[in-house]
């Protein structure tokens, strides 16, 4: 292909990523929020159209849209019912303008959980794509174990590291290899492969985990965790969350 039209083709693919990312099923449709649940912490599962953690606003979701800022509120996940296991998950983020206690002194914080396969205990067992300010992209194993090569002497993913399980604790974290979080609106793209998962922040993949496991029913027995429900995070912070659409890999 002459130099003259690799640039302009490359241009018009990456101006199509965002359109291509869009082009499965949406999740969120309505303000019923149909196929989802809510489950806040200390309390459990309430009716969707009883709670205001989660607000559907003219195909935005907003998260805590009335709560005063600093006022205490309790953490609290939306979650779908169906269980999903290789697929592309498409999620879009801004930033409100309020903090609430406990974290009103902290960064802002939400995420994308996935591969839940307890709601028991809360937060969910599950793995989650961190959505944080400064640090969307971290990988969190909760009640899970999983392997991720890590930069020796950051800590951090790299293609190039030492590959490592992190497991033994409820939480457990994999840092991300750069945060390419930006001003206003941000794209979260998981490209999750039964029990592998690659994490892309604004188009650049800045984490990858594989083998990703949860308890056996055995002592110290671990099994492959291939599948799980899917949720989006309200973690003491006013934000939204807009075109979450999933697609097959």
């Amino acid at each position: 292909m002459p130099c003259s039209l690799r640039l302009p083709l490359l241009a018009a693919l990456l101006a199509a990523a965002p359109l291509l990312a869009q082009t499965g099923t949406p999740l969120l449709t309505d303000a019923e929020l149909s196929g989802w649940f809510v489950q806040v912490n200390r309390i459990g599962r309430v009716p969707n159209a009883e709670q205001a953690f989660f607000v559907w606003e003219d195909s935005v979701l907003h998260v805590l849209p009335d709560a005063e800022a600093g006022s205490q509120q309790p953490f609290a996940v939306l979650v779908t019912d169906s269980i999903y296991d290789s697929y592309r998950l498409h999620v879009e983020y801004k930033w409100g303008e309020k903090k609430f206690a406990p974290r009103t002194e902290t960064v802002r914080d939400a995420g994308v959980l996935f591969h839940i396969y307890d709601t028991t205990a809360f937060f969910p067992a599950s793995l989650e794509c961190q959505i944080q300010e400064g640090d969307t992209g971290d990988a969190w194993l909760v009640a899970s174990r999983a392997t991720c090569t890590l930069s020796g002497d950051a800590g951090a993913y790299s293609p190039d590291g030492h590959a490592r399980v992190k497991t033994g604790q409820r939480y457990t974290k994999f840092a991300r290899s750069y945060s390419w979080e930006q001003p206003g609106w941000n794209t979260v793209d998981l490209e999750v492969d039964g029990p592998t998962a690659r994490f892309y922040v604004n188009g650049h993949l800045v984490n990858v985990i594989t083998d990703t496991q949860k308890p056996g029913p055995g002592p110290d027995e671990w099994v492959a965790l291939r599948e799980g429900r899917i949720a989006l995070q309200a973690e003491g912070a006013e934000l939204y969350y807009r075109n979450v659409v999933i697609s097959p890999l």
